[in-house]
């Protein structure tokens, strides 16, 4: 599989009229082609299974410079796979994109396979934490979707809680920040984490919550109790929610 043969797959795929949604949904000024994500999955389960780890490595480096749409969310995918031996070439590609990024959806497709590079080897936490304090919004707010995995783990071990609290005295300096989508990525991480030790949301909500925007405090609280305070501040009422 080449660039060139991946591409005009993922162009024969295309609907002019999804596309046009596309563009207005997303905004990025880049080419969208109409490629639906479940289409782009199955293309890129078929191209991994003819590829070395390198291979896949150096096709995703080409469909993330082409700028399409489809093509970057394909890149992410021949990357995101739990066990892959060796990683470091797919991490280091995962790494170059992060000051790049420049919209939501693109952004989180390679956090997805970013997270399973973290989990893999850890220590690479040293590098995302560069990434609290760019000067890129879609960076900045990567530093949390990509430690999304932390949020999960229904039996996390002492370096796990260890990783949990680094993660959130990030989010802690991002809750003075009045821009849409870190607070609402700073209300992902700990809505996904009450799931799993509702104690850490109650605990940074009661610490930080009166900092935040009413819609990311409802949001971060959304599995918790209804009736319970946070900084001495009430939740906000229901219909105060995140757009998604």
């Amino acid at each position: 599989m080449t660039l060139d043969e991946a591409l005009a797959s993922l162009r024969a795929a295309g609907d002019p009229a999804r596309a046009a949604e596309a563009t207005a949904y997303h905004k990025a000024p880049r080419v969208y082609l109409g490629v639906s994500v479940p289409v782009i999955t199955e293309m890129t389960k078929a191209w991994r299974a003819g590829l070395s780890v390198d291979d896949r490595v150096r096709l995703a480096a080409g469909l993330w410079d082409s700028d399409i749409h489809e093509a970057k969310v394909a890149a992410a995918k021949l990357l995101t796979q739990a066990r892959l031996h060796p990683d470091d070439g797919a991490w280091a590609l995962i790494a170059d994109w992060a000051p790049g990024f420049d919209a939501w959806a693109v952004t989180d497709h390679a956090c997805d396979a970013g997270g399973r590079r973290l989990v893999a080897d850890p220590s690479r936490l040293d590098l995302v934490e560069r990434w609290t304090t760019h000067p890129n919004r879609w960076t900045r707010r990567a530093a949390l979707v990509i430690t999304l995995p932390w949020t999960k783990l229904p039996f996390p071990k002492p370096a796990d809680e260890a990783i949990r609290d680094r993660v959130l005295g990030w989010a802690a300096g991002y809750v003075a920040d009045p821009d849409w989508f870190i607070q609402k990525a700073v209300a992902w991480w700990l809505r996904d984490l009450s799931k799993h030790a509702p104690d850490r949301s109650r605990a940074f909500l009661a610490a930080h919550g009166d900092r935040m925007k009413p819609f990311a405090r409802a949001e971060a609280a959304r599995h918790l109790p209804q009736n319970e305070t946070f900084g001495g501040l009430p939740p906000p009422p229901p219909g105060i929610t995140s757009a998604t």
